[in-house]
């Protein structure tokens, strides 16, 4: 007893003396994104510090949207209730700071539905007012300095294109950037000139389609097309402007595109970033950074490329760190988030831990391209976890501006990052020609001097023909001959399958041995190939369900297609559709090899060479399975087409057979086991 009571004071006295012990558990996760795109946990990112209900005497109700400038002062458009003797309610802009002190109100008998603010450098408010439908700036001491309403200009719309202003943002320029509610034209660009000129759309989402869609309206009526809903793009959600004037937006229901980053042509920077459902608001971080918040109560940081840093938060109703319903967020000049919860009427603050510190130090040293300089920061990430691929990416890209190619290489495969590794690998494949170049082409004419002198001596001493026995003895055995055959069927398909109805070429056992070549091949180049065309996990082996995979494709094929063709008149027995189909597979077993060794050499500006090889083997296998089921089978075109239709369907529905008694299978199993269970429980009890 003694020593435990040792023990345990011990261990009490390094947490206190130790700094940076974490005492208590944050009640969510943070997660970040491999260079396989797949979500892992990783270090706490961000820690929830304080929440506030309201500034002051001033209590949150239904807060919309906040502001924070760098110094830390928050604007929260909110409605309002006052507690004492005389208690008032209403909306305005509630001014504080992170220890919860009102420091002034903005609009109070002059906003309706404040769901919009921003903050310039000179201190001047805009407010987006949805219940008033109109623009309010207010100078820093709360007077209203100008206010702008729908734009009077026929390129704004029609009559039914209503002004009704949710979240607004400014540039140094002045030029306001507004959301409007249900506008689907794009964010309205205004300028402060003569007192509030349009000057267009901006940012405008483009209207996404499909194959369906596109055929439903090929073949509705005009009167029809009328009475369906419009193919119109999405409303942008929010927005945010970074200090270089980048304009950041969000939009729900746009996919790939939820999170865009424009520059002032309109130009999104960002291509394909994460699908976030419910995007609610987007803040521009102090490190080239973005932060998008959920409506469903996860805050979402992105980098400047909009690859996925952190995320974290989630669902829940009485910890710190959850939320109900986010509205809004903002980061202040010290990288403190601010997140607003509409339905718990609270603002909640976190502050970063030293793994988001180091990362964002190096992130921001790397974009602004001091990429020595981030080396630091990035060694102390990997050593927090050497799996962050977000570091390893950016260090591989960091070497590789150093010209250390060699060590790139190896973070760009550790990050998975595909374009990184094809940069590397193209240096040091420059570097590596540039040293053996000349015993390279001195290599090659000896090569062509030893086969050119080979044939000569070949023509006069006849050491080839003194060989021909071997091809002769080989073509006896009937095996062998088959295997041979193969090639022959490889060029001349047509020929080739009367060999197979008619002479009868091929056997089971030339057939079985092609297959295992093939299946061999298959998981070399599958496991084996160069990183840039690998499409499998490093150290992942499924070598079981792969040979698994391809038997049951070959076995179910065949047996499909025997009964389809013996219920439509084919001449093709069994063991002739096993073989036509075995032989068919002869371009892959020549070919892939090739294919296989480009992998390795090329990088991903020639991969197309390799695509082409890909592309040519499945064509020619197509064509040769093609033609040998016309002609082994005796059949037109017509009746080809046919049969390849009858024999996928059948194959579908023996796949769906299958399926459904494994799962049946399987119930009857779990049913087993649970009895077993409950019977070995109830013994022992």
């Amino acid at each position: 007893m003694r020593r435990s009571v040792c023990i345990l004071l011990a261990a009490l006295l390094l947490c206190v003396l130790l700094p940076g012990t974490a005492l208590a558990k944050t009640p969510y996760k943070t997660y970040t994104v491999n260079g396989y795109g797949e979500v892992q946990e990783t270090q706490t990112a961000y820690l929830a510090q304080k929440a506030l209900s309201g500034f002051g005497e001033y209590a949150f109700d239904s807060p919309r949207d906040l502001f924070v400038t760098p110094d830390g002062t928050i604007y929260v458009t909110s409605r309002y209730k006052t507690s004492g003797r005389f208690s008032t309610s209403g909306a305005c802009v509630l001014i504080g700071n992170a220890q919860g002190e009102l420091l002034g109100t903005i609009g109070q008998g002059v906003l309706e539905d404040p769901t919009g603010v921003f903050v310039a450098g000179d201190g001047t408010v805009y407010v987006a007012d949805l219940g008033a439908r109109k623009i309010f700036v207010f100078n820093p001491d709360g007077t209203v300095k100008a206010t702008y309403g729908r734009p009077d200009n026929p390129l704004y719309g029609d009559e039914k294109t209503r002004f009704e202003p949710t979240k607004v943002a400014v540039n140094e320029g002045g030029i306001l950037f507004v959301v409007c509610n249900g506008n689907t034209n794009g964010i309205v660009e205004i300028s402060p000139i003569d007192g509030g000129t349009f000057l267009g759309y901006f940012g405008t989402n483009f209207a996404s389609t499909d194959f369906r869609t596109i055929l439903y309206r090929a073949i509705m009526t005009k009167e029809q097309r009328a009475k369906s809903a419009s193919n119109l793009p999405n409303s942008p959600a929010n927005l945010d402007i970074d200090e270089r004037g980048l304009i950041c937006t969000v939009t729900q229901g746009d996919g790939p595109r939820t999170l865009k980053r424009l520059n002032i042509a309109g130009i999104n920077l960002i291509e394909g970033s994460r699908v976030i459902e419910n995007p609610a608001d987007v803040a521009t971080g102090n490190h080239d950074n973005i932060y998008v918040a959920d409506t469903q109560g996860y805050i979402f940081e992105f980098n400047t490329e909009g690859e996925l840093v952190f995320v974290f938060g989630g669902k829940g109703t009485d910890r710190m760190g959850l939320f109900t319903t986010i509205t809004a967020i903002d980061v202040d000049g010290q990288d403190r988030l601010y997140v607003l919860d509409r339905d718990k009427a609270r603002l909640q603050i976190f502050e970063r831990t030293e793994f988001a510190r180091q990362i964002h130090e190096a992130l921001s040293l790397y974009s602004t391209g001091e990429y020595t300089q981030s080396k630091g920061p990035l060694e102390e990430v990997l050593e927090m976890n050497s799996m962050f691929d977000v570091a390893n990416k950016a260090m591989g890209r960091a070497l590789f501006q150093e010209g250390a190619y060699e060590e790139a290489l190896a973070y760009a495969r550790l990050a998975k990052d595909k374009q990184g590794y094809s940069d590397a690998f193209w240096e040091l494949r420059n570097v590596w020609l540039k040293n053996n170049i000349t015993g390279l082409i001195i290599g090659i004419a000896a090569l062509a001097v030893a086969v050119i002198v080979f044939k000569r001596l070949n023509r006069k001493y006849r050491w080839t023909a003194k060989l021909s026995w071997i091809p002769q003895r080989l073509g006896r055995n009937r095996t062998l001959s088959n295997l041979h055959y193969a090639f022959y069927y490889m060029h001349h398909p047509i020929d080739g399958s009367y060999g197979i109805a008619r002479e009868g070429r091929g056997n089971w056992i030339a057939s079985t041995i092609l297959l295992v070549i093939f299946l061999v091949e298959f998981l070399i180049n599958k496991y084996l190939c160069g990183f840039l065309t690998k499409t499998v996990q490093d150290g992942r082996y499924e070598f079981l369900s792969d040979i698994g995979m391809v038997l049951a494709v070959a076995v179910g094929l065949t047996l499909c297609h025997y009964l389809v063709c013996t219920i439509n008149d084919g001449e093709a027995n069994i063991k002739r559709i096993y073989t036509y189909f075995c032989y068919s597979l002869t371009p892959y077993i020549v070919l892939m090899p090739v294919a296989f060794l480009l992998s390795h050499v090329l990088t991903l500006n020639e991969a197309f060479l390799i695509t082409m090889v890909r592309v040519l083997i499945w064509g020619w296998i197509a064509v040769l399975a093609v033609l040998g089921i016309r002609e082994v089978n005796n059949y037109t075109a017509r009746e080809t087409t046919k049969v390849i239709l009858l024999t996928l369907f059948t194959v579908l529905i023996m796949a769906l057979l299958i399926f459904i008694l494994y799962v049946l299978w399987a119930q009857v199993f779990n049913f087993i086991g649970s009895i077993y269970g409950e019977a070995v429980y109830r013994i022992g009890k």
